[in-house]
């Protein structure tokens, strides 16, 4: 099984200038390398104070440029606020700097305020996802392209960068409510989970995406990618007694913004019962511990886990000795389930 190091939005507004903040994630991201993670994960959002985060395109860019082999990911883009032709292009143009090492991650989001500020509506997300990744496939494959959908439209486009992977890069969907994984199941994508469904919500959906692959009669995905909460420490009292602060701040951000599960039992979890992810949902513990946990979901068929090391307001040594941690006792057990 692999195993990705994932970034997301946890640096509060004004704990970091931005340029000291851009050194210690490059200082995170040589750490993860040298620690023998296989992906490095980054992740999308725009307008998400209190939180400060850097885009990802000119990110995984410039950490192409870093020795190393590590595969580099969108975990995930925000495809519907986007424009189809521009993410094509610039992905083509990303896949070449990375020597085709990107693998692109894409997902519907759920904040209005990014709709709103892309001019796009909550409603017309899926749909919206749907119609763009069709016509990028097809402006990385085809010569010629014409296109007039519902909302986008191409007459007789000739793209101007195609991707260094053939056909194209490495797709993963994101979904969390039934009917996104029912929507990636029916399209034939491999499924990327996220962090709040707990165990036996995502044995059940991984269930469901089984059956709405067999329906339209795709073949299983050679990958299924799950991101979870991290946390290791010596024991299990340890770990949760460290990690508990930077649960707490993030979700309790999370819950401010509208991030919600697929059902009033995972809303409440999420936005009230800290206790209850941490023990049924996120991976906490010893280092075994934390091994036999992700052993879990490869059980359930998951190729790749994708872990977060940090958390709002941890110092950059903290991050850097979990890092160690995890490097130690972790990695290696997980590149042997």
């Amino acid at each position: 099984m692999e195993i990705a190091y994932q970034v997301g939005q946890v640096v509060m507004r004004g704990t970091l200038d931005l340029q000291q903040q851009w050194q210690d994630q490059l200082e995170q991201f040589r750490a993860a390398r040298d620690a023998g993670f296989d992906t490095y994960c980054w992740a999308h959002h725009y307008l998400i104070d209190p939180f400060q985060h850097f885009q990802p395109f000119p990110v995984l860019a410039r950490l192409a440029a870093e020795p190393g082999n590590m595969k580099l990911a969108t975990s995930v883009l925000l495809l519907p606020l986007l424009n189809p032709v521009d993410v094509a292009e610039q992905v083509a143009t990303l896949d070449h700097i990375c020597e085709g090492r990107l693998i692109l991650g894409l997902g519907l989001g759920y904040r209005p305020e990014e709709c709103e500020a892309f001019g796009t509506r909550m409603s017309q997300r899926g749909a919206r996802h749907s119609e763009a990744l069709e016509l990028m496939q097809r402006l990385w494959t085809e010569d010629e392209v014409t296109h007039h959908g519902r909302f986008y439209h191409v007459t007789g486009a000739r793209p101007t960068a195609r991707p260094y992977q053939k056909p194209y890069p490495k797709l993963w969907l994101a979904a969390m409510s039934d009917p996104a994984i029912r929507r990636v199941g029916r399209e034939g994508h491999p499924l990327f989970i996220g962090p709040v469904q707990p165990y036996d919500t995502i044995r059940r959906q991984v269930e469901q995406y089984h059956q709405t692959l067999q329906e339209y009669g795709h073949p299983i995905p050679e990958d299924m990618v799950i991101v979870r909460e991290f946390f290791c420490a010596d024991n299990r009292e340890d770990a949760l007694d460290k990690a508990r602060r930077g649960f707490e701040r993030k979700y309790a951000e999370y819950s401010a913004h509208g991030f919600q599960g697929n059902d009033e039992e995972m809303t409440s979890k999420i936005t009230g019962d800290l206790e209850a992810l941490m023990d049924d949902t996120f991976i906490v513990g010893s280092p075994d511990e934390c091994v036999e946990q992700i052993g879990r979901y490869r059980d359930l068929g998951f190729s790749q886990v994708s872990i977060r090391l940090f958390y709002p307001e941890t110092p950059q040594k903290d991050v850097l000795d979990h890092i160690d941690l995890v490097a130690k006792n972790v990695v290696p057990g997980v590149h042997k389930l």
